[in-house]
């Protein structure tokens, strides 16, 4: 059957679980470190561990899965997720802030494999359709917006005394969803499956890969791009808490953020095939700016949901784009370790990013956050310009690329 038709939407359906779960924390993980913390500038250690622990999981994940199969490493995973939502539900209820923080790296370990699935469907398709097929899973987290932040909201009081570790009993319930999905996928073998010959399984060095400008400009707007979004999204509860909203009022920006974040899924992948690739990476740059500029402008909460929506549509540009190139990058035999060292360098800036939130909002402030973003933002539109410049000049057409690549494949 044709990997469109059913690779493709499974892992969707999965990337929307996954996507649903990460948004539920997203939404309360600030708040139950604030409440459970003795140093409030530990607040967002919490969601600072979730992405430690994902960035130190896609080494190890990516080389398990090259051995095992992508399934086998994907459903395994998801023992790690079950376990992290019960022990942070027991946490909150114990008020152990220091379990709270192991819950969430165990929820970290699970997010290190399941941000693979938009690999496997790259992977799983031909060179023309990657953009689409990474697009159409990307597509999950359009459901993420309303099913996390809803639920959060709606589960915060159901365990009395206890609020939101009804949250992470639901968050349970998501994962066993997402092995249950996982049990229908099929994906194609690994290269060192199908061949486990050791010159199969490696490829060119990692160096002489690294040293394509498209190579370094994915990484840029990849890392940069998903560290600026963290940075920000993750001080958003913290600064409208400070504002005196209502938590009503933080879930309905971070579902909007969210839905930022993956509605543009619906048409990335065509928008990167007509205009190229570069064309959506500058456009991702440019947004984010603009997101910058409105939360500089006012603290209403219609600034908060204009500027968090901005944001969401500025990472899903520069996350795709930056994938798509990076998927030009290698060859079939190399992608679990570019793939590694990709999302390693991601998460790594992510962790950073988010560890660094609660610092800055507590001690500087929300405009301290948002001016912070700037320089990293500049870093992206100015990378975007020197190599489109240069691929210009080497007579290389971003928009048919991909196209003459499958051609000569």
């Amino acid at each position: 059957m044709n990997p469109f038709k059913r690779t493709v939407p499974l892992l969707a359906a999965c990337q929307a679980l996954v996507m649903s779960g990460l948004s539920l924390i997203i939404t309360t993980s600030a708040l139950v470190g604030s409440a459970l913390a003795e140093d409030k500038f530990l607040t967002t250690l919490p969601t600072a561990t979730l992405y430690i622990a994902i960035m130190l999981t896609t080494v190890p994940a990516a080389f398990i899965m090259e051995r095992t199969g992508r399934r086998a490493g994907f459903m395994l995973s998801t023992i790690f997720g079950i376990a992290g939502g019960i022990i942070a539900a027991v946490a909150i209820m114990e008020k152990e802030f220091w379990w709270f923080v192991v819950a969430n790296a165990l929820v970290g370990i699970f997010t290190g494999f399941a941000n693979y699935y938009r690999f496997a469907a790259a992977d799983a398709v031909g060179e023309r359709d990657k953009s689409r097929a990474v697009s159409y899973v990307m597509l999950g987290g359009v459901i993420a917006a309303f099913v996390g932040p809803n639920v959060a909201g709606f589960t915060r009081e159901s365990i009395a005394g206890a609020p939101f570790a009804g949250s992470y009993v639901s968050l349970v319930a998501l994962y066993m969803l997402t092995l249950l999905a996982l049990t229908f996928t099929k994906l194609p073998a690994t290269p060192c499956i199908a061949d486990s010959s050791v010159l199969k399984c490696s490829g060119r060095p990692v160096k002489q890969i690294a040293a394509q400008p498209k190579f370094l400009l994915a990484i840029i707007c990849g890392t940069l791009g998903y560290g600026i979004m963290s940075f920000v999204m993750t001080a958003v509860p913290l600064a409208m808490r400070h504002h005196s909203y209502l938590f009503s009022d933080t879930s309905f920006v971070i579902q909007w953020h969210i839905l930022g974040m993956f509605a543009p899924s619906f048409f990335t992948g065509n928008l990167i095939r007509r205009f190229g690739v570069f064309n959506i990476l500058f456009a991702g740059g440019v947004l984010g700016m603009v997101c910058v500029a409105i939360n500089l402008m006012g603290n209403s909460v219609s600034h908060f949901w204009f500027a968090m929506v901005f944001l969401g549509v500025s990472w899903n540009f520069l996350f795709i784009g930056a994938t798509t190139l990076l998927t030009e990058t290698y060859h079939s035999e190399e992608q679990f370790k570019i793939q590694a060292l990709n999302d390693f360098m991601v998460f790594t800036m992510v962790a950073v990013a988010s560890l660094s939130a609660g610092a800055f909002q507590y001690q500087l402030g929300w405009s301290a956050v948002n001016v912070g973003a700037l320089p990293l933002l500049g870093i992206i539109l100015v990378s975007v310009v020197i190599v489109m410049r240069k691929s210009e000049r080497q007579g290389i057409d971003p928009n048919l690329e991909v196209i003459q690549q499958e051609s000569e494949a």
